[in-house]
Formats: structure tokens, sequence, C-alpha cells
């Protein structure tokens, strides 16, 4: 199959799945969205058992755009409800709990330094399927400033426009833990109580998540221009310190998504010591559905690694779900052993560290390595399964929801996660040959063997133009940071932390340059294994097949744990410039290039870089 028709094929099954969740999310719901008006107006939030009960209230007829409402206006369809009272500082969203109704977020519209109150809501339009509002707020301005919200059936989230004088969006959903989604490195996890400042940028990367409360419902905001960084307010003090709300500045785009994953267990965290590594322990929660969870892991120095969970079947091995359609089983099958060992350059043999068991519940067991993992471990749905229920919603639904498909395939970038491959890897080659060899069968398999040498080299060749395109990266960015020392000498500090860690592409090189020779040797190898094997029969044909195979897998060895750490060093500063930000915002736009270069550099990844562990 052509890489182009099957990345359609994936998503357009990626879509029509989509359309059946919402069409099952519609039915759950009752299939309509609804428009109320209280009669009078609440100077205090909503109370749970108010909004469930709706007493006295007045539903308003279908296409009806004329009403003035007397009281407040609230926009329900059955998931989400959005409550606009006069007085109140934002739109307050509303999602339906085991409980009933709960806030768990207020939409404000940013207009300046001053902090507009709601004054009035006018109907735009309203259907069944879907309202469209525009909610007028009061302000120090002589004009109104006029947030538009739309609600459509069945969905979780709310669309949000700047209508006029609105300069972002303020989502007020108070947390501990942030989260900025990377689908090229691991995630940016951002913990409230290690920002000591009362506001901290964080990189503009179209998501933001709120993980609220001690697990029960994630704020997600979606948007589509990149224009400029996200700010985030903080409050409060030691562990009670938290993200009171983040800012979205709406940029040329003009808009925000805001959606609310309600349930108990939607996500989890558990702070995990040193004294953990290599125990199994147990996490105490078990996920409310099947999907695709990661977890992301604090190391000891301060950085994020993310993992994909395991999940393990009824017969005691596991699996690891499929990314944007593509099967990590192929050529690595060895997580799926009942043992979870695994292996992989960089990392080498371990026991894979999180997994979901037959029973549903959910399991650690941190990295051996010394202080490897230490501080929160934060687990959330990522994505579909071909078992999650199809009124169950993860980030990716979400996603694809509110940005379609066209920008959605843009963002996440879904050529650039595609990893690429050519020839044969050396220890198979080594394998095939010596199998040969040994049988005396050289003369019967000439074409075979040609072929596989031919493949081999193409391996190596491929991989060591992959080194060379991260050393060359590492160079270039070298000279980037160098210029920008220069320029801004009060950045200094943050400039000399990623340029350590960009040279560790250049250390990586110079520690296996040795084990990796030139290139002119890997092909004097394959050449000397034509001139003097490909027709030899002499009884020493083994040994001599045996001493050049040796050596092409001590080059393949070695390139391939090179390719590994110049992947990881490029993550790792990928990832360091995110957190730069919100330690100074004056480095946002050396972190913005960063960020840039680095995904990049990082699309489309050989095999034996390990790009999901």
């Amino acid at each position: 199959m052509f890489p182009g028709f099957m990345s359609k094929m994936v998503w357009a099954g990626v879509f029509f799945l989509a359309a059946q969740t919402l069409a099952s999310w519609a039915d759950e719901a009752g299939a309509t969205v609804e428009l109320f008006d209280t009669g009078t107006s609440s100077a205090a939030v909503l109370s749970s058992g108010v909004l469930a009960k709706m007493s006295g209230w007045s539903k308003l007829p279908e296409g009806e755009v004329s009403h003035q409402f007397k009281g407040d206006a609230i926009v329900s369809n059955g998931r989400i409800s959005v409550v606009l009272r006069r007085g109140a500082p934002g739109a307050e969203l509303f999602a339906n709990s085991a409980n009933g109704p709960i806030l768990r977020a207020v939409l404000a519209p940013l207009a300046g330094a001053d902090k507009p109150r709601l004054s009035s809501v006018a109907i735009v339009s309203s259907s069944l399927s879907a309202a469209v509002l525009d909610v007028h707020f009061a302000s120090a301005d002589p004009k109104d400033v006029v947030l538009r919200l739309e609600l459509q059936v069945g969905q979780v989230f709310v669309k949000t426009e700047s209508c006029q004088a609105v300069k972002g969006l303020r989502v007020e959903a108070p947390c501990r833990f942030a989260i900025l989604p990377d689908f090229f490195a691991a995630d940016i996890a951002v913990d409230a109580t290690e920002l000591p400042t009362s506001r901290a940028e964080l990189p503009s990367e179209n998501f933001l998540l709120h993980m609220v409360g001690q697990g029960e419902a994630i704020v997600l905001a979606v948007w589509k221009q990149r224009d400029q960084d996200v700010q985030v307010e903080l409050a409060g003090e030691g562990n009670a310190r938290v993200i009171q709300a983040s800012e979205i500045p709406y940029g040329k785009q003009g808009g925000a998504f805001v959606a609310v994953l309600e349930g108990a267990g939607m996500w989890h965290w558990r702070d995990v010591a040193k004294g953990d590594a290599n125990k199994a322990i147990g996490l105490g929660w078990k996920p409310p559905f099947a999907a695709q969870w990661r977890m992301d892991w604090r190391q000891d120095d301060g950085l994020t690694d993310s993992w994909e969970m395991l999940t393990q079947r009824p017969d005691g091995t596991y699996e690891r779900h499929d990314w944007f359609g593509q099967s990590d089983a192929y050529g690595t099958p060895d997580w799926m052993q009942a043992d979870r060992k695994r292996w992989t350059t960089v990392l080498g043999s371990f026991q894979y560290p999180c997994w979901i068991d037959k029973d549903g519940q959910g399991f650690i067991q941190p990295l051996k390595s010394p202080g490897k993992f230490q501080g929160p471990a934060i687990v959330y749905p990522i994505s579909r399964t071909s078992a999650t229920p199809l009124t169950a919603v993860t980030f990716i639904d979400i996603v694809r929801d509110t940005l379609g498909v066209g920008p959605c395939e843009y963002i996440l970038d879904i050529e650039g996660q595609k990893k690429k491959s050519e020839g044969i890897p050396t220890c198979a080659t080594r394998t095939r040959l010596n199998g040969i060899y040994a049988d005396k069968q050289q003369k019967q398999k000439k074409a075979e063997v040609e072929k596989a040498l031919a493949d081999v080299l193409a391996f190596m060749r491929h991989i060591r133009n992959r080194i060379e395109s991260y050393v060359g990266f590492g160079h270039q960015m070298l000279a980037y940071l160098e210029e920008q020392k220069k320029a801004q000498p009060h950045l200094a500090k943050v400039i000399a932390e990623l340029e350590t860690l960009t040279r560790r592409i250049d250390a990586a090189v110079v520690a296996r340059q040795k084990g990796i020779h030139t290139p002119e040797h890997a092909t004097g190898l394959v050449q000397e294994f034509r001139t003097s094997l490909v027709d030899y029969e002499g009884e020493d044909a083994l040994g001599k097949c045996k001493k050049i195979t040796a050596g092409f897998v001590e080059i393949g060895g070695n390139q391939d744990e090179l390719v590994g750490e110049c992947r990881l060093a490029v993550k790792m500063l990928r990832q360091k410039a995110g957190l730069a930000v919100a330690a100074d915002p004056r480095a946002a736009g050396i972190a913005r290039e960063i960020r840039q270069r680095t995904h990049e550099m990082l699309r489309n990844p050989a095999s034996y870089e390990a790009p999901r562990h």
C-alpha cells in the first residue's frame, strides 16, 4: 500500500468512527439542544440541584431568536450546560456527573486589563442540533465586549469566538497539574507547586489540559492558532497552590474550544519515590473505560517522560495499542510477553513500567535506573482503541471533532508520525548469511546473498544518514543559540542550559565513533564480502562469513544506540525549551524557534530511534 493512501484510509476510518461516536452521544443525550430562561437572575452560582430540576424555567421553542431574557440564559445538550448569569465574570460551564450537574470551568473574555461582567445574552440561532449565542459583557470601555458561544448536540465542548473587542479566552478551572500533550517528544506536565510566580507563560501548542480535582474531570482547551503563548495565573501556597486559570490568545483565528471529560477516574496521579524503583505497585485506580491511556512520569531532572500503558490480555500477555493507525506490534513484539520484558536503544532491557491488568486495575513498576522516575506520575486517556465505548470521550476525540480533518491532520502532523526504514537490520542479516554459509548453500542462494548484502548496506546507510541529520541539527542549533546569547545576554543562563542539552549529540557521537566506524568502512565490508565470499566454497567460508557479519553488527548496534541517544537529546531540548518559558517569559521567542526546529528533526524517525519506548 502507498503511505498516502494508507493515511487516508486510516483517517477515513477515524472519522467514520467519530461520526458513530457522535451519533451515540446524541442518542444518549436525547439528541437535542435546549435553551432556557430562568425568569429571575441569580446572584450566586447555581447549585447542582437547582440546575437539575429547572423548576420554574421557561424552555424556548426551536428557532426562537428574538427572545429577551428576563432572567439568566441556560443552554444545555444533556452532557454539558452553559449558564449565563447577569453580573457573572464569565460563562459557567457545567458537566453532568454521576451526582448531577457540576461546575467545571468559567469562560471569560479577555479584553485588556478590564474584567468585564456579563450583562445580556442575544440568540443568534437556535435549533434542536445547535445553539449560537452572543454573550455581552459590560466593561470600562464604552463598547460592549461580546463573546460568541456555540453548543452542538451530543458534544462535550463549547465553541468560543471573538465577536467584539475580545482578544482571547480566560479558562478558570483550578488545578494543581496542567498538561500540554506532545506527539513528537514527551508531554509538558506543569505542577503549580513548582511555579513560584503569580503568572507564567506556557508554549502555545494548540492544547492545554486542566487536571481538575483528584481525578474527577479534565477541562480541555483546543485552538488552531500559535501566534502567542498561553499564560497561566497561579494562587495559593505550598501543596494547596493551584493554576487558577489559563489565558488563551485568540490571535488571527479568533476562537477556541473548551471541553470537559467528566467521570470518576478520568485521570489519576501518584507520587513516585526513588525507593519505588523496580517495585510493582497497584495504583488503586481502575480506568473508567477501555482506551489508550498515557502516563506522564516525572524524572529526577525535572523533565517528563511519556509512556502509553499496556493492556493485559486474558491469556496474560500484553498489547500496546496502535498510534494513529500504525501498529507498534510489527517488528517489536517483545512487550507482548507475560513478563513485560522490553528492549530499546538507550534504555536497553527493562520491564515495561505501566500497565492495566486483565482485571482492569492500573499498575506501575518504575524503571530500575536509580532516580529515573521521581515525583508525580499522571495518567489520562489520550486516544481510542477498538474496545473504547462509543459514549466515552478521549483527548484525540475532542481534537478531531473541534478542529476537523484537515487542521487536525496538520496540527497532529500525522505524516510526520510515521516511521521510516530501509534495508534489513544487521542482526537479521548476520543470522541469514551465517545460516546460508553454515549449510554450504552460498552458490545455490547467490541471488539471496547478493540481496542481503544490498539490504544491509542500505540499512547502515539509512541509520548513518539519520545520525548525520541529528549532528547537522545540533551544529545549527548551537550556532543559533550563540547568536541569541549575544542578542539577549539577559537570557544567558537559560541559553547555557539549552546549549548543554544540544551538545549531548556531539558527545554521543564521540563516544561511539570507534564502533560506528566510517561510511567508507561499512561499504568496504560489503564489498569485501562480495569479492571474496559470494562464490567462495572453501572450508573456512563460514569463518570468514562470520567475521564480516560480526563487523556489520558492530556498526549496526552502535549506530542504533547512537541514533536513539541523538533522539533523546533532541526530545529533552524540546521539552526544556517549553519549560524555559514558564521560568522566564522573555525566553518565549527562543523557545518557539527551538520547538519548531525540534519538531522538524523528530519527524519520520527510524524504528531504532525508539520513538515510543
